[in-house]
């Protein structure tokens, strides 16, 4: 899951960051509603994380855009007016929900969760293949009973490949999922952290390569080549 925080207040930015970041989540940050505008027109976020007293550019006109361009982002927008009339303006606006500060981390989680099912294809709240059970809510992973020891990179790159039920998915594709801006897409990191997945879920080898064009998760079986 990839998520744009835009948060004025650095301190606040780096909390969320932070935390989004331990839960598995890719996560990018800028300060005013310019700089925003101009991430979204490169990169394609799950969930939008947005306050909205902005410098720059409003929250409010960054939702409107949004709204009228179609964009597939989920709008979380962020506020220190809680009251039901600000409540309501920020949802007419284009916002997807709306939270009042100051809020409970695991509450703000739990909603971007929620706003993320909602901005991609349905997908079951569990997801399963090759043997292996992976619950986002949880955060938790199994094979054939066994818990998986993973970090939150291997953890995401798994869900992802589960999330696409068979499809091949390139390594292009998982970089800007899994990774964040800063990642190069010229190093190994990709093919890094894989390997380190394929270690952890054990024999036999379950995720496919497919030459040329990406990885899939398969039937477990072996012969598979790392």
């Amino acid at each position: 899951m990839r998520v744009l925080v835009v948060e004025d207040f650095e301190p606040m930015a780096r909390a969320i960051d932070t935390g989004l970041r331990r839960e598995g989540m890719t996560v990018d940050v800028v300060h005013d509603g310019s700089d925003a505008l101009s991430q979204l027109a490169l990169t394609r976020y799950d969930v939008v994380v947005l306050d909205r007293d902005l410098p720059g550019v409003h929250g409010d006109e960054i939702c409107r855009r949004l709204a009228a361009g179609r964009s597939p982002s989920r709008i979380l927008m962020l506020t220190a007016a809680g009251s039901l009339r600000e409540r309501v303006e920020g949802l007419d606006l284009g916002a997807d929900d709306y939270l009042a500060k100051p809020f409970d981390f695991a509450e703000l989680t739990a909603r971007i969760r929620a706003l993320a099912r909602r901005s991609a294809p349905a997908v079951p709240p569990v997801l399963e293949g090759g043997g292996i059970r992976l619950d986002p809510g949880r955060h938790v992973a199994f094979r054939a009973g066994r818990r998986l020891d993973l970090s939150p990179k291997e953890f995401a790159l798994l869900e992802c490949l589960l999330a696409a039920a068979g499809r091949v998915v390139s390594a292009e594709e998982l970089l800007d999922r899994v990774w964040d801006e800063a990642a190069d897409p010229f190093t190994t990191t990709v093919k890094t952290t894989m390997r380190r997945l394929r270690g952890k879920l054990g024999e036999p080898p379950v995720i496919d390569t497919v030459r040329e064009a990406g990885y899939r998760i398969g039937a477990a079986s072996p012969g598979r080549t790392a």
